[in-house]
């Protein structure tokens, strides 16, 4: 599945609505900025507090020159490869929304690293808190002004929330690649990664959660004339010369 960019003519566009997704989780996650400024998140049952998503989170302001550009794709589409070269010929930085959860989860007395393990184990959305937190505190601490953010936002309140508290997003690069194609890149890459969400059966519930979730995000941009699409069923050169004239456009 694909999406191109369409025409959107109607000048009266009204932003949709999203609701945050349904969690069920049974923890009270505390965290703020800089993991410093506190704020208390309640679960309430098993339902997402609605109300949440209208409580700031407090974020320091970043540069008014911050560009930002949000890379989509699934799981094995090749995105940290790509993005390597791009931080290389345009002087981006890289972040990777799993590498930095991941590392989080590994960080001694982590408030979330149990949480996250579980998430990502299950092949579930990380609440979107505390991803936006790290991907903040990530993009101060690098002290530069033009970011690749790598496999985020994967929903829709991810997207809106980031806009709301962090910045707005330049557009958003898609890598597109078959289904069958990634579970055969994310099974070779199993046999040596020691990854404990590349098996067969993390990877099928990774697929879900990216087609359920990250292709209303992709669609919602592409509305806007903000998605630039590559496909990456080509070599890795080809495919980034495709990815560099893009850049070269917008940014020579």
């Amino acid at each position: 599945r694909t999406f191109a960019s369409k025409n959107n003519n109607n000048q009266n566009h009204e932003k949709r609505e999203y609701e945050p997704t349904r969690r069920r989780i049974k923890y009270i996650l505390v965290f703020g900025a800089g993991l410093t400024t506190y704020l208390a998140i309640k679960f309430l049952g098993d339902t997402y507090e609605k109300n949440s998503k209208h409580v700031s989170l407090g974020l320091s302001p970043l540069s008014k020159d911050t560009t930002v550009i949000f890379v989509l794709g699934g799981p094995g589409a090749g995105k940290g490869t790509q993005c390597a070269n791009l931080v290389n010929d345009f002087g981006f930085v890289h972040l990777s929304a799993g590498d930095l959860l991941r590392a989080e989860q590994q960080a001694n007395n982590s408030p979330y690293g149990e949480l996250i393990k579980t998430y990502i184990k299950e092949g579930k959305i990380v609440p979107m808190e505390i991803t936006i937190l790290l991907l903040h505190k990530a993009m101060k601490n690098s002290k530069a002004n033009r970011f690749l953010i790598d496999g985020f936002p994967r929903q829709m309140d991810q997207a809106l929330k980031f806009e709301e508290e962090v910045c707005k997003s330049k557009f958003v690069l898609y890598f597109s690649c078959p289904e069958e194609e990634m579970l055969r890149r994310l099974l070779k890459r199993g046999e040596t990664s020691g990854r404990s969400d590349d098996n067969v059966e993390s990877i099928k519930k990774r697929f879900k959660t990216f087609f359920d979730t990250s292709y209303p995000v992709i669609e919602y941009y592409s509305n806007l004339n903000k998605v630039k699409e590559v496909s990456c069923l080509n070599s890795i050169d080809e495919v980034y010369d495709e990815t560099k004239n893009i850049f070269e456009q917008l940014f020579s």
